[in-house]
């Protein structure tokens, strides 16, 4: 089976839909979260996402704009996309957003947002955090998103006290799926990447072959910071885009 991994799409259609096209036939989409917040088209995002045979959990946006987690939690730019988000939303797009899960096991796959300790909220962003996180899972492998950030953390099976390392995957460098180590797998955000690369970032998982590959894909980001300003949307999320952070 081909898996795309995608996450932290954040209501841009115009990223997404270049990651859907450019990415290969893949039997599945696994989405990691945040399919809303800061960007122009929430509706169009989960729309092309229910056209596509999915599995998606909630993010932490997900869960604000369906007024699950109190906006006090967010920053005032983040607050203020959330609310205007709210009321694009019909009535059975806020019900899909409502009902994902926070956690999803797939065969040795375990999908979540944040954490597997705290899978809405927590950010793995240091091996310290990285390494306490592997006890809050069984599987293999574990699928995060919500840093916005590409990264693999592994570690020696029965051995995640001592040794645990982090790896800034290359973009479309073929990585095997190891029997003797587990991981912990950023594929980075479509909508709205931090690392300094303002490219839509995903990831693709063969089982078969156990190859995963990272990906960069550019879009029209001008267009999306158009459509933001027509939306009276914050003018640091329109500008963050245009520098991946």
């Amino acid at each position: 089976m081909r898996y795309l991994i995608i996450s932290d799409i954040h209501g841009n259609l115009l990223a997404l839909d270049a990651v859907l096209e450019a990415a290969p036939t893949y039997d599945q989409v696994w989405c990691l979260g945040d399919v809303v917040g800061y960007g122009p088209n929430p509706c169009e995002c989960i729309h092309r996402l229910r056209e596509l045979p999915h599995l998606t959990v909630a993010g932490n946006h997900d869960r604000a704009v369906t007024e699950d987690l109190n906006l006090d939690e967010f920053n005032a730019d983040a607050q203020e996309a959330a609310l205007w988000t709210r009321n694009q939303l019909s009535t059975a797009e806020l019900d899909f957003l409502a009902q994902l899960p926070e956690r999803r096991v797939a065969g040795e796959f375990t999908l979540v947002h944040g954490s597997p300790r705290h899978p809405i909220w927590e950010y793995i962003l240091a091996i310290s955090t990285a390494r306490a996180n592997f006890d809050y899972f069984d599987t293999s492998f574990c699928l995060v998103g919500h840093t916005h950030v590409p990264v693999i953390y592994t570690t020696p099976r029965n051995d995640t006290l001592t040794r645990c390392k982090a790896m800034a995957p290359r973009d479309a460098e073929e990585l095997p799926l190891a029997d003797t180590a587990r991981m912990i797998i950023n594929p980075g955000s479509v909508g709205q990447p931090r690392d300094g690369i303002p490219l839509a970032s995903y990831a693709l998982l063969d089982t078969e072959t156990r190859l995963l590959s990272f990906h960069r894909q550019p879009y029209p980001i001008e267009e999306v910071q158009e459509q933001m300003h027509r939306a009276n949307l914050p003018p640091r999320l329109i500008a963050r885009l245009s520098f991946g952070w």
